[in-house]
């Protein structure tokens, strides 16, 4: 894995958030390495179809921020974060709190391996308050 540059860093951390709250899915993609990996529970709540919930390359993520971006308004989805992050020129990390100044929100922590400037690896760690809405999420019926 190679060493990316402080504003390599900062441009996916801050373009990571912009187009999530902004829906754009083709500036979203375009942050991803053409083989990526992404894993998170989220996906067996959202595709369905998925039993490891690990995605691989573009062509299979792509879908599912397709269909959580259709989603992703809900009371506990704030995408609250303090601005801080974390990273060694290799890896990125930074958490979504559970509190807000606003209240609580589903708790993350956002977990990338950047190479050449392109997220090749994605982990998210979900907390207390998004576990339960994952169950949730798995006992409600599929749209």
């Amino acid at each position: 894995m190679t060493g990316n540059s402080d504003a390599e860093i900062r441009h996916v951390y801050e373009r990571w958030h912009e187009t999530i709250l902004s829906r754009d899915l083709d500036g979203l993609m375009e942050l991803y390495a053409e083989d990526a990996i992404l894993e998170t529970p989220l996906i067996l709540v959202t595709l369905r179809d998925s039993t490891e919930g690990i995605l691989k390359g573009k062509a299979q993520i792509q879908p599912f921020f397709e269909a959580g971006l259709r989603k992703l308004q809900n009371d506990l989805g704030r995408w609250y974060r303090t601005g801080t992050f974390f990273s060694n020129g290799r890896q990125l990390t930074w958490e979504y709190p559970r509190d807000t100044p606003h209240g609580d929100q589903v708790d993350l922590v956002e977990v990338m391996d950047i190479e050449n400037g392109l997220i090749a690896h994605h982990r998210v760690y979900w907390g207390w308050v998004g576990f339960k809405a994952l169950v949730a999420g798995l006992n409600k019926p599929a749209s």
